[in-house]
């Protein structure tokens, strides 16, 4: 794997390629809130041969820049990664997104259909309230706690995140990583930003315009989610047409680090569809 930037109107974002090309379609991977493209390492050691494998970190996470004053809403990180696309050559893409990451993809299908030969949605933010009671309240309680110590900020973003896991080592390890960026006072300044970003009147518009996509959708959910049941998988399936549902037993939400090999054989039907 080798990991460049690029600087898009004057932001870098960090991204890594993998695989190899080939007759293949491109594949391009998204993560959720509060991680970074550490989440598909072990799903990308699986993928098939003879497909170009990218894999971002989304403005604000990993090794991108922090967002300063730019937008964080969904339809903004999409409009940065139809930049990438461009900038890398990729005019189609088959696009797998987290969490977060989903609602990014979702916007990049409905609004520019041509770019998204087929789609996965995993474990994704979708429609009218996929926000969680912690979510919202820290959402409301932000003129506070974006003065409090990174430290304190981050140990309830820990404690939350945790809960996604059903292996606590497997949990230490990853949000110890994704955490770094966060560590400092201008890391807790971007993930304030990040939470205030966490709203649902962008899921709710697309929600209303999933049933006119056309490419293959996988639709992907852990059994155990605490965070996104799996209800909300189902509704997600049902509003596209000719969707699959693949729901990974005894996963939670962070499935690519949990059940790599599930969600790799998923996204190997997908394409192949």
């Amino acid at each position: 794997m080798r990991g460049e930037f690029i600087d898009l109107d004057g932001a870098r974002l960090y991204y890594y390629a993998a695989g190899s090309r080939g007759a293949g379609e491109p594949v391009v991977f998204l993560h959720g809130f509060a991680t970074s493209s550490h989440l598909w390492r072990d799903v990308v050691s699986l993928m098939p041969q003879g497909h170009r494998l990218v894999v971002l970190d989304l403005l604000g996470y990993g090794r991108s820049d922090p967002p300063g004053t730019r937008s964080l809403t969904l339809e903004a990180h999409a409009q940065r990664v139809a930049a990438l696309l461009d900038a890398l050559g990729i005019s189609s893409t088959c696009l797998v997104g987290h969490g977060l990451g989903g609602g990014v993809a979702q916007w990049l299908a409905v609004h520019q259909p041509r770019r998204v030969s087929s789609l996965a949605l995993l474990a994704s933010i979708a429609f009218d309230r996929w926000t969680t009671r912690d979510v919202r309240l820290a959402r409301a309680t932000l003129p506070l706690t974006r003065h409090l110590p990174p430290a304190w900020l981050l140990s309830m973003v820990r404690a939350e995140m945790e809960r996604g896991y059903a292996d606590a080592v497997r949990a230490t390890h990853a949000i110890d990583r994704y955490a770094r960026p966060f560590s400092s006072e201008a890391g807790r300044d971007a993930l304030v930003r990040h939470i205030a970003a966490l709203g649902t009147h962008e899921t709710r518009g697309l929600g209303a315009q999933l049933g006119t996509l056309s490419m293959p959708v996988s639709v992907i959910w852990g059994e155990n989610d605490p965070f996104l049941p799996v209800a909300l998988g189902r509704r997600l399936a049902d509003a596209i047409r000719g969707a699959t549902l693949d729901i990974i037993p005894g996963a939670r939400h962070f499935l690519p680090e949990e059940a790599p090999r599930q969600v790799a054989d998923s996204l190997t039907a997908l394409i192949a569809r």
